[in-house]
């Protein structure tokens, strides 16, 4: 019934292309159809391209365990030919994918006949060149290679390197580099397990690599701490280079201050300058240059803050929420709940809030902002906090790299948002 709730949403370097993952285990590609003269509003609309089983249901019989085909993160490795490829996990194996495609078939062998069977030899009495003639276009995505037995505990995220030869993977206590040609052994770079598990305060949230920087990694914390390495320094990068951090406010203390401070989302800027991101409350950008705070913060849903106990005891407060930066790093989004989604316009410091649903999106409506209201006075599109659906909610996003084109995951539909001309969403 779950099966295709969606899991992860990824576009490829060009846009062309965007994945997602399922909790089936599934992964379906979408293709950016061309512009047509007849049609020249088609462009930027999103077919499926192809679809396959990247993942099925296991059983570690030695922890009498099973794991779950659930697809936690999809990443596109850059082009380098005709081919595209992709990075693929569920909890316990990575999965590296080849997508081709085929508009061509030979005909005309001397040994085989039309349905490939090998012919009586004594038949064969001239010998003719194979020809290469059109057919209809086949997308083939065959496994290349399957990373297993690198993780004891959950894979939380995977990161292509910028050298384009290793990628990392992460999970709750562990961070591992993995060459892409080699599948038998992985280094691990980060090590947070302590020697007696009553001893552990923390865990592994998100991890990525610096986008320019092959030697630079961040690995976020359910402390809400950042730590940058570098892998110059050391081969096991226990010991960080920067630690970023932001005091606590003595004021604001709480029971749940911890579980609300946990980052669920990292992500660093295009330019490689910054780094955003996402707790249960808020974004935050951070300067590489500046560890003491972030230089900017921004209220997701603060309304939600006298909600935290009702929040505890559904487990929402636990919700993994992803943010995203657009591709000129002014604009950052992130998901919340009633299927709404928020963006904030670091040069103008405006927000909005839109709504990803069916009776809202039409294709090509413009979407209409969105306002909660706490109490008081309530203007006629409002809606109250009190009304909000928790179990609608957007935790996963992505944003085309150069254009203004968002793809939202809500439950098991995907919205394709594009930007025409002006700031009105489409």
């Amino acid at each position: 019934m779950f099966a295709d709730i969606i899991s992860t949403v990824e576009f490829n370097h060009t846009g062309e292309l965007l994945a997602t993952g399922d909790k089936g285990g599934r992964v379906v590609i979408f293709q950016r159809e061309p512009e047509s003269k007849n049609a020249p509003h088609s462009q930027g609309e999103y077919d499926v391209y192809s679809t396959f089983q990247s993942h099925e249901p296991e059983f570690d019989y030695l922890k009498s365990l099973e794991i779950e085909e659930k697809i936690n993160k999809i990443k596109w490795l850059p082009q380098q030919n005709a081919a595209h490829s992709l990075l693929s996990t569920n909890d316990k194996t990575i999965k590296l994918w080849k997508i081709t495609e085929r508009d061509k078939r030979p005909e005309g062998y001397n040994l085989k006949d039309e349905e490939g069977k090998l012919k009586d030899l004594s038949t064969v009495t001239s010998l003719q060149v194979p020809v290469l003639k059109p057919m209809d276009l086949m997308v083939e995505v065959s496994p290349r290679r399957v990373f297993a037995n690198g993780h004891t505990y959950h894979i939380n995220s995977i990161s292509v390197n910028s050298d384009c030869e290793t990628y990392m993977s992460a999970d709750d206590l562990r961070i591992n580099l993995w060459h892409l040609a080699i599948t038998d052994r992985s280094f691990n770079i980060v090590d947070i397990k302590p020697a007696n598990m009553e001893d552990l305060t923390e865990v592994i949230t998100a991890s990525e690599f610096h986008p320019h920087h092959c030697n630079l990694f961040v690995y976020s914390s359910s402390k809400g701490s950042l730590r940058l390495c570098d892998m110059r320094a050391a081969a096991l990068c226990d010991k960080h280079s920067k630690l970023f951090e932001e005091p606590e406010d003595p004021s604001n203390r709480s029971f749940f201050s911890e579980i609300i401070s946990s980052v669920s989302d990292v992500k660093f800027s295009h330019s490689g300058r910054y780094m955003l991101t996402r707790d249960y409350l808020t974004v935050k950008v951070w300067d590489l240059n500046m560890e003491a705070r972030p230089i900017e913060t921004y209220q997701v849903h603060d309304y939600l803050r006298s909600k935290l106990c009702s929040l505890y005891e559904n487990d929402c407060i636990f919700d993994k929420f992803e943010c995203a930066w657009n591709g000129s790093d002014s604009v950052i989004m992130t998901g919340a709940y009633n299927n709404f989604f928020r963006m904030f316009d670091r040069n103008t410091k405006r927000d909005v809030t839109l709504e990803a649903s069916r009776e809202s999106s039409k294709p090509r409506a413009v979407l209409k902002p969105r306002r909660v209201c706490v109490g008081g006075k309530r203007r006629r599109d409002d809606i109250s906090v009190d009304s909000l659906d928790f179990t609608k909610k957007i935790l996963h996003t992505a944003w085309h790299p150069a254009e203004n084109i968002i793809a939202i995951a809500a439950t098991n539909n995907l919205y394709i948002f594009q930007d025409k001309v002006n700031s009105d969403m489409h």
